[in-house]
């Protein structure tokens, strides 16, 4: 049995609400220039209807500052500047509509500018993500451990916090990532044990779509698993549209979030007399705009296809250049392969009318 989430202090992030048992919410970030303010807004548009609950854009000038005005005016979900070094995009990353900052207060330079940037925030209601990588990991940490381990990651996040907490500024969420997920795992559950703020997730590099998503659901999987996480981000090397759909899934296999079809079908084998890879790639995008909480299969065989369908709501199974509509286990109607997906579809549109 999955661990009871563990009850971390709450913070508002635009409309959004995370911490303090709220679900878990998915993270995905931008990979246009921000500069560009329709090609960002496009792309913010599609993850927001795909899914996704908070975006990250990158802010590493003030032309790409200045646009998140425009953006904000154009989107609905909240919008995070992804700050590197330089204080004065933080600044003005929240003085033109950022609903959350993210920053390595260590990266950001002196006492005074951290200050700045705090200042800057509180004035406005504005929470920052302190963000610690283990590729960033500060040398003396690395000396003090004998190399990048759990341990010290999560020290000087912990750090960085109590320097935040120094300057009067408590209005944080930390994340801390590693590309090894063992490691990170481990991270987590040190952290967990010694803080109550929201802890966003996810495996940092994880790498394309295949070695990507293995690793992030290994990963984040553990980790939500035991209770632990507000946010998570699959970080994948491809579109973001992928990394919002693979956080979806991982969060309904835990348990953590229901609605939506959810689409299983088998592997292919020998009897398999249609193209079911093609079929179930199809299928899996026909009914993503279905608002509709119920399991649809599609098998490959007549053979097992109608047994194997049973605990699905409805599928279909493929024959010889024809298939089967399945409805709750019970055979609906035989049809030429060509026909399988259309009918799926309307009967799915007309689910619950009947």
């Amino acid at each position: 049995m999955m661990t009871q989430r563990k009850q971390t202090k709450t913070v508002q992030i635009g409309n959004r609400v995370i911490g303090g048992g709220n679900p878990v919410l998915i993270q995905s970030m931008t990979n246009t220039r921000t500069e560009d303010i329709k090609a960002t807004v496009s792309q913010i548009n599609r993850l927001a209807a795909a899914g996704c609950d908070i975006v990250r854009c990158t802010v590493p000038t003030m032309e790409a500052a200045e646009a998140l005005t425009e953006i904000k005016k154009q989107t609905q979900i909240p919008v995070v500047a992804d700050i590197h070094f330089d204080y004065r995009m933080a600044i003005a990353a929240i003085e033109h509509g950022a609903d959350k900052i993210r920053i390595n207060p260590g990266n950001i330079g002196s006492k005074d500018r951290v200050r700045a940037v705090a200042d800057a925030a509180k004035e406005r209601g504005i929470p920052i993500r302190i963000g610690v990588n283990s590729g960033s990991l500060e040398k003396h940490l690395v000396e003090k451990y004998h190399g990048v381990t759990a341990e010290g990651i999560v020290e000087s996040a912990l750090g960085q916090v109590s320097l935040m907490e120094e300057l009067g500024y408590d209005n944080l969420v930390i994340s801390i990532k590693s590309s090894d997920v063992l490691m990170c795992v481990r991270a987590h559950e040190l952290i967990a044990a010694k803080t109550d703020y929201p802890l966003h997730v996810g495996i940092t590099e994880a790498g394309t779509l295949i070695s990507g998503n293995i690793k992030s659901s290994i990963g984040i999987g553990l980790i939500l698993y035991q209770g632990i996480g507000d946010t998570i981000r699959v970080s994948l090397t491809g579109d973001p549209l992928e990394e919002v759909k693979s956080a979806k899934l991982i969060l309904k296999s835990l348990g953590l979030r229901s609605g939506g079809i959810e689409v299983v079908s088998c592997p292919t084998c020998g009897r398999t007399k249609i193209d079911l890879i093609g079929l179930a790639n199809k299928v899996e995008d026909m009914v993503a705009d279905i608002p509709l909480d119920i399991k649809v299969a599609v098998m490959g065989c007549v053979v097992n296809g109608p047994g194997e369908a049973k605990e699905a709501d409805i599928g279909i199974a493929g024959g010889c250049g024809e298939g089967l509509l399945i409805r709750r286990g019970e055979i609906v109607k035989k049809l030429p392969e060509e026909e399988l997906l259309s009918a799926l579809r309307k009967e799915l549109l007309s689910w619950g009318r009947e």
